[in-house]
C-alpha cells in the first residue's frame, strides 16, 4: 500500500516542486507562472525557513507543496514582530481532491507550531483555509496590500508555546520583496 509521506523540501526536490507549482498555477498568458519564480526567490532570501517548506510525496513523487515564509507585522509604534505567510500551496493535477494539499498545509502549520511561531497569514479561498482555523485577518487588526480583497485575506493564531504568552500584535503585515512581483 502506498502512503503519503510529509517532509520538509530538500534540494533534490526543487525541480519537482517547480513542476507541481507550474501545473497548479498554469495560465495561457504566461509560459511560467509567477509562483514558480516566487518560490525560487524566497529560497534565496532571509524569509526562507527550510523546515517550513513542506512536500507531500506519494509513490516517490512530489504531489503537493505548502510553503510558510517569514513576514513581519509592523505595529503602530514601528516595531516589527515575526509572523509567517502561507503560500504558495499547490497539488499535482492528477492528485487533487485526495487530501494531499490539506495534509501538506497541516504538516507545515504543525511544524510552525513546534518552532514556536504564533501567526500565519494567507490570501486564498476562505472555504478551503477555514478548515485549518483561518479567519478574516481584519478581525485581528491585520492589514496588507491585499486587505482590500476582503474575505480571502485570512489569518491564523497558532497555539502559544507558553500559557502566559500574549496574543500576536495587530498592524501592517510586511512581505519580503519577492512577494511584490507576484
Amino acid at each position: 500500500m502506498t502512503t503519503l509521506r510529509l517532509r520538509p523540501e530538500g534540494p533534490a526536490d526543487e525541480p519537482a516542486v517547480a513542476r507541481v507549482l507550474a501545473a497548479a498555477f498554469a495560465r495561457p498568458d504566461v509560459a511560467t507562472p509567477p509562483e514558480v519564480g516566487l518560490v525560487e526567490e524566497l529560497r534565496h532570501s532571509p524569509a526562507w525557513i527550510p523546515e517550513l517548506a513542506m512536500v507531500a510525496e506519494y509513490g516517490g513523487e512530489v504531489v503537493a507543496y505548502a510553503l510558510l515564509t517569514r513576514v513581519g507585522v509592523r505595529t503602530d509604534d514601528g516595531r516589527v514582530w515575526p509572523a509567517l505567510a502561507l503560500g504558495p500551496v499547490a497539488v499535482a493535477r492528477h492528485r487533487q481532491r485526495l487530501g494531499h494539499g490539506t495534509a501538506a498545509v497541516q504538516a507545515a502549520l504543525d511544524a510552525a507550531t513546534e518552532l514556536g511561531e504564533r501567526l500565519v497569514v494567507v490570501l486564498g479561498d476562505p472555504a478551503y483555509y477555514r478548515r485549518f482555523g483561518f479567519g478574516p485577518a481584519d478581525r485581528l487588526g491585520l492589514t496588507s496590500p491585499w486587505s482590500g480583497l476582503g474575505e480571502p485575506w485570512r489569518a491564523l493564531v497558532l497555539p502559544p508555546s507558553a500559557s502566559e504568552e500574549p496574543p500576536p500584535p495587530s498592524g501592517e503585515v510586511v512581505f519580503p520583496p519577492p512577494w511584490s512581483r507576484v
